[in-house]
């Protein structure tokens, strides 16, 4: 199983990207996962040619190409960092490829209560008619005090957030193999929700 796994902040010194790292190296038998940074990333803004720069359409190409998505964020101000906001404006206006695309949140934050609001925020930027990815339902993974969460080598060191984590990535690899199960039964919607424009969705376009 080959996945992507995206670190939701620019910050070099993110606890989420130590999470991220550690998936890969503990989940190594069980699934590839490469881990995307967004930091040298533009701000979206939408350009008069309408070709998105290099680096979206790089980070496009290795999402469609994978089985699923590992999103890990921050929490700044109860939702999203901005950072990760423009990327996923970029992938919505581009080539869509989260649309029907299994994800798997995941969130670290230096405080006690992880990053609940920003997850919760997440899956619904997540369900917009422009990505319509599918994320794993009733799951989240929540690491607070992610200060101290990393040994040296960058083991996660409280032993039952391991044990929680290994629980949910074994669900989401079910998640991931019954959805490529779904798609390819209805690949026609998929078609149909990547050809979504809110100017035909509008009153002077066609109507339902």
């Amino acid at each position: 199983m080959k996945l992507i796994g995206i670190v939701g902040t620019n910050s070099n010194t993110s606890t989420n990207r130590k999470l991220l790292q550690f998936m890969r190296q503990h989940f190594s038998d069980q699934a590839e996962i490469e881990v995307c940074e967004i930091k040298h990333i533009p701000a979206f803004d939408e350009p008069e040619d309408r070709q998105a720069p290099a680096e979206v359409q790089e980070l496009c190409e290795k999402i469609a190409a994978a089985d699923g998505v590992v999103i890990a964020t921050p929490e700044y101000d109860h939702t999203i960092p901005a950072a990760l906001k423009s990327v996923i404006e970029w992938i919505s206006y581009t080539t869509r490829p989260l649309i029907n695309k299994p994800v798997l949140i995941v969130g670290a934050s230096h405080g006690l209560l992880g990053t609940s609001r920003a997850q919760a925020h997440l899956r619904q930027i997540l369900d917009a008619p422009e990505l319509k990815a599918r994320v794993l339902p009733s799951s989240e993974f929540l690491l607070g005090h992610s200060l101290a969460a990393f040994d040296e080598e960058g083991n996660l060191v409280y032993a039952h957030k391991v044990k929680e984590l290994e629980e949910i990535f074994e669900e989401f690899q079910l998640f991931v193999k019954i959805n490529q199960q779904l798609v390819k039964e209805h690949h026609f919607k998929t078609e149909q929700n990547k050809a979504f424009s809110w100017e035909a969705a509008s009153w002077g376009g066609e109507q339902a």
